[in-house]
Formats: structure tokens, sequence, C-alpha cells
């Protein structure tokens, strides 16, 4: 390489950071980040030239405007496909063969170390490519490589790993690679952008320097070896971990921040799944498919959205309808009248029952139902058995004792917030144990039951039966939550299988194939109460729900979706027992058929759990140890999973005999979820 090659340096910067968003526009010695470090850039006498590359995304127009107010040349490209954002940029300059590149990570970049090395670059025989390694503090990166390197970059079948990271292919495809180490290890100081706290560590720096510009990064490293408080602002955080994580758990990590315990429904929660790996975020679905926001592509044989698509995800016949109604107007001053064509298609389905009400979620439907059931008995006690929402009236409780919930819901949950008033206002029995049930209902001021139909397994039957003769004799309203198990064993409520008819009954989940929809069915006499208590809420009115529930229901009833995926559950439970009879792994099998789970009888339950989501994920399955049916899980896309998952429970079974489980686990344990099938 000639000494008078040209070298054209190509700063990657964007503003669409998922840890620090904007972090390139903050600001340093009171200019934004961008600037600074272009500014340390242009005292390096070997570059030629300075070109910012970024984004198409209108998120990076603020970028944009803070380079050309500074009479900055940048370029912009595709979001995704890094390498190719920087060969096309590199199109506008044929007359460099050398590129340098830099990311805006690094505002404390050296341009001395640039110099030295661009020199070695050019005086080293034959190099393609020349960089600092792990010996340097993570934020004074630089990479040199020929743009011809760079090219034939391009023009290969990338990963999207090498697509982000735009040089892993010429370090893995080139051979005259060459790493410049430091004269010792300073790899524990950290002087990158990456995170809020960093920036206060940049920011330190700077400031002590004041006015000398031109400090190097072994100034840096001096300064941090005598400010330890400086330098351990940061030192927690990995080094390069942005490129080790997916763009979910970035994400995920984000949202923390942001939203108490980092999203709305616990079993969503990635910790509760696989920490630190768990994608978190979807772009889109289909059928059983899933393509996370890095368009990784899964085949969801697990939650299925908790339950909520049976018919699969974007089922065409319900979302056609739904596209309609959204043309058609969502919300008005007035009604919609598919709320009166829902509640009389639910009320056919239950001609036990003789009114609705709806909601949009299962925790609103089932203080709906309490409150109408209160109201119509006059008693403010209630006998719980299952889960029924967060609200306050069920946390009510575990203020007797924390426990009370603990075969219901979680173990020790801590009913915070929930006024003290409520103790001794509802009380727990276990499914199926009658003396427990019976001693519970003794207490004359007890006016309703509510109870779900059945829980971890098909219902006990001749406790149902007795749960129903014995409310009906002492005047108690009987609830069944079938928020879960509606439309999954029956064109309705589970109950209609086994005519045990209750007072009042909710559904929701599979109603409305995904979208938000719950429905309170009861009898007249209770039903009516609504007109002497206050129940009212804007958004129970939107058309989509109803608009969802009817679509919905009506391709329930033409292909029978019930006994479709009730066949497809009695597989998975079929397979999973043969499985588990197999090996010597204390595995049991849990649920329904269209509502199965399984578990194992050991302390480190949850750490099977974990190894299994790992490995599964890694093989392209949302997979744990929970299975919602739905129509769209076809046999070829089932018979793959029976494949991969044996060879995951093999696997499983030889690491826990080697007593080497716990090395093969990448990330954190999950911690424990509901204890039910939700």
């Amino acid at each position: 390489m000639s000494l008078t090659s040209k070298v054209l340096c190509i700063v990657q910067a964007r503003c669409g950071s998922n840890r620090f968003p904007n972090k390139v526009l903050e600001e340093i010695s009171g200019v934004p980040a961008i600037i600074f470090l272009l500014q340390r850039l242009k005292k390096s006498l070997s570059i030629d030239h300075i070109v910012v590359a970024t984004t198409n995304d209108f998120v990076d127009d603020k970028l944009i405007g803070v380079l050309t107010q500074n009479d900055i040349e940048f370029f912009r490209g595709s979001t995704e496909n890094v390498v190719n954002r920087f060969a096309e940029c590199s199109l506008n300059f044929p007359d460099y063969a050398i590129i340098i590149r830099i990311t805006a990570d690094c505002p404390l970049i050296d341009p001395v170390l640039i110099d030295n090395m661009v020199l070695e670059f050019k005086t080293t025989n034959n190099l393609d490519y020349f960089s600092t390694d792990e010996t340097f503090p993570d934020g004074v990166d630089v990479e040199i490589f020929l743009a011809e390197c760079l090219m034939q970059a391009n023009l290969s079948f990338l990963s999207k790993f090498e697509q982000e990271h735009v040089t892993p292919w010429i370090k893995n495809n080139k051979q005259r690679i060459k790493y410049l180490s430091a004269e010792k290890n300073y790899n524990d100081f950290r002087i990158t952008l990456d995170e809020k706290i960093d920036l206060e560590v940049i920011r330190d720096v700077v400031m002590f320097f004041n006015d000398n510009f031109d400090f190097t990064w072994k100034d840096v490293v001096s300064f941090l070896e005598k400010n330890l408080d400086i330098k351990n602002k940061s030192s927690h955080i990995i080094r390069n971990e942005g490129a080790k994580i997916t763009s979910g758990e970035k994400l995920w990590r984000r949202a923390k921040k942001v939203i108490p315990t980092g999203n709305h429904l616990l079993s969503k929660n990635s910790e509760q799944l696989l920490p630190d790996y768990w994608p978190s975020y979807f772009k889109k679905t289909s059928g059983c498919e899933v393509w996370d926001i890095d368009n990784n592509h899964y085949f969801d044989v697990s939650l299925m959205g908790v339950g909520t698509n049976s018919l699969g995800y974007n089922n065409p016949q319900v979302d056609v309808k739904i596209i309609e109604a959204i043309k058609s107007g969502n919300m008005s001053t007035l009604n919609a009248p598919e709320e009166v064509y829902l509640a009389e298609k639910l009320i056919s389905i239950h001609p036990h029952f003789d009114q609705v009400r709806f909601a949009r979620t299962g925790g609103e439907a089932n203080s709906i139902a309490i409150r109408l059931a209160r109201a119509a008995t006059g008693k403010d006690k209630v006998a719980i058995c299952g889960y029924h929402g967060w609200h306050d009236w069920y946390l009510a409780t575990n203020l007797q004792s924390n426990e009370n919930l603990n075969s219901h819901l979680l173990s020790g949950l801590l009913p915070r917030g929930v006024p003290k008033a409520l103790q001794d206002t509802t009380y727990s029995f276990r499914y199926g144990n009658k003396e427990e049930f019976l001693k519970v209902i003794g207490d004359p001021e007890i006016g309703t039951v509510i109870m779900e139909f059945t829980k971890s397994s098909l219902p006990d039957v001749e406790f149902l039966e007795l749960v129903r003769s014995e409310t009906k004799k002492r005047g108690i309203v009987l609830i069944f939550d079938e928020c879960s198990t509606g439309f999954r064993s029956s064109f309705g409520g589970m109950h209609l299988n086994y005519n045990i008819k209750p007072d009042m009954a909710m559904f929701g989940k599979a109603l409305g194939n995904g979208y938000a929809i719950t429905a309170v069915l009861g009898i007249e006499a209770i039903m009516k109460e609504a007109e002497n208590t206050f129940i009212s809420s804007t958004f129970w009115t939107e058309k989509i729900g109803f608009a969802a529930g009817l679509a919905t229901l009506e391709e329930m009833e033409k292909i029978k979706s019930w006994e479709l995926i009730s066949k497809i559950g009695s597989q998975i439970q079929i397979f999973w027992q043969q499985l588990a009879d197999a090996t010597d792994l204390p595995m049991k099998i849990n649920g329904f058929p269209a509502i199965s789970s399984f578990y194992f009888e050991s302390v480190d339950n949850s750490l099977y759990k974990t190894y299994i989501t790992q490995e599964m994920l890694k093989k392209g399955y949302l997979a744990s140890n929970m299975f919602y049916a739905s129509t769209a899980h076809e046999p070829k896309i089932l018979n793959k999973y029976f494949e991969d998952f044996s060879k995951t429970i093999s696997n499983l079974e030889s690491a826990v005999e080697k007593n080497i489980l716990l090395d093969k686990i990448d990330g954190r344990i999950c911690k424990s979820g509901f204890g039910r099938l939700n």
C-alpha cells in the first residue's frame, strides 16, 4: 500500500439507539457529541476526508439537521444493513483506497492513535484489515481496511450480525489481518458513549482537560486512574454488550427504565421466560409464526398471545371483519349495533343466561361480576378459587395472610396498596377440597363464590356439582370464570359440556382472537343490578371488540375450532407423556387438551425450564412448558416440533446425569411465574 493512498474516514452514527436514544446529540463541552467527535477527528493528519454515514430512518432527520448546520458531509443508507450503507457511501469516493471506520460511540477518539495506525497500515505489506484489540479502553476503537474488502463484503451473503457490525465478514474471510495491542491491558477502562452513565464519565473527563483539546487516550487513562470514583461509575457495564444481545433484549432493558416491571402482563415478562435472551418484542405474526424486531422467525408452540388466538394470529376471516369495522368508524357519540348482535349471539349459545355486560379485559370482567353479585345479595364477603385478576377485591384475600393466594396466583404475593378495610371480605379455598369449601361457605356472610371451572387438569365434576348444589341451597351467587377455558373445549363455556349451570360466567381471551373483548353473562335477577350501581367506561363501547367477537364466533362455529384444538392438544399431551415415560426426568403433564402444561417434580424445575426455553429458541421456537393449542398448529409444524423437542429433552437428561446442566445455561435462570395455566 502506497504512502500516498487516500484515506476516507466513515463515521457510523444514528439517533435510534435502543438503550440511549439520541445519544449522538447529547451535549459534550457545549456541542453535540457527534460534533465533538468530528472535531477530534479533524486533528488527524492522515485522514484525507470525513463523512458521516447515517440511516434513511426519519428519526435521523434531527442528526442531519445538526450535520447540515455544521457543514458536515453525510450519507444516508440502510438502517439494518450497515455494510451496504458503508459500501454505498464509499462508492461516492472512488479515489479512496483505505477506509477508517469510527463509530459515534467514541467521542474521545484519539487522532494521534489513528495517525500511528494509518502509517503502520500503509507500511505493512499487503494488509487487508488492521484494528485496535480489547487491550485498549472501550471507546478508542479504530478499524482500518481496504475499500475493496468492503465491496467484497457487500456482495457476499451476510448474516444479520455481519450486516449490522460491518467488519466481521472481512475478519472471517481475509487472511491479512492484524491487531494492535496496548502496552498493557486497559480493558477495564470505559470511555465509550453507550448508556447515560457513560455520558457522565465523558463529561467529567472533558471538564478536567478544559481548554486542552489535544489530550490523548493515555491522558484519559491517567486521569481515570487517579479518579476511581469517576472510572467506577460505568465499570459494571459489559464491554461490547450491545453486539452480544438481541435488539429485543436491548429494548427490554430500555423498557424497564420507563415501565415498572418492564411490561403490563406477567406472563409476557422476559424474566419469566428466558432472562437476557428472550426476543421480547414482535414485528409481525401469522398463523402460529412470529417474527421478532430483528426479523428472526419462530414457531409459537407456547402461549399464542397467552391464550387469545385459538384461530391463529392474523386470522384472515376475522381480520377482514375488523378492517371493515375500522373503515366504517370505531367510535361515535352513538352506540355500535354490533354490541347488541354479540350479546344476542352469546345468549343464544348460553340460553340459561339472560343478559350480558361487556368489558375489554378479564380483570375488569371479574370486577363487574363481583360488583353485580354483591349488589344482588347485599353481602360483601366472597369465596374465591383460582386467578381472577389484579383488582383490590381479589388481592384483599392476602390481607389476612400473604399465603392465601399461593395456590391461586403467586406465592407470598403482597397486597400493597389494597385498603386494609377490605380484610376479611375475600376468602380462598382450594380446587377439589370439599371440606375446605364447605368450611368457607359456612360463614353466613358469604354471598358469592367465584371460581375457575378447572385449573390444571380436567374438571373435577363431583366437586363442581357439590359447589353448585351448596351455593344454590344457601342462596349464594355462583360465578364461573371462564376467561381462559371458554370456547376451547366447547362452543361456549366449558360448563356446557357438564351441564353445570352457574348464575354468572365470564369469557375473554379466545372470544376476540387477539382483539380486546370480554363478556359477563348472568341471570336477569343479578344482571339487572347494573341499573342500580354505577358500572361504565368509554372504551367498553368501541366497535372493534364487538366486531371481533362476532367474527371469531362465526369462524369458530364454521370450522368447529374447539374440536380441532382439542385434538391438537391431545397430540401434544400424548407426545409429552411418551417423553416423560422414556426418560428418568420427573416430568409431570397437566391441563386439559386445549391448554396443556408440564413441570418437573424437582427443586430444579426453573433450571430445567430455562434450558428447554433456551435450546428451543435456538431451534426457532417460542416454546417452554406450556402449550395453548390453535388451529394454526398444522401437522408439519408439530412434527418438526416433536423432533426438535425430543432432542432437547434428551440433551437435558444427559446434562442432568453428568451434573453439567448449570454450565449449559447461557444467561440467568427464569423466575417463577403463575402457579396456574396462565
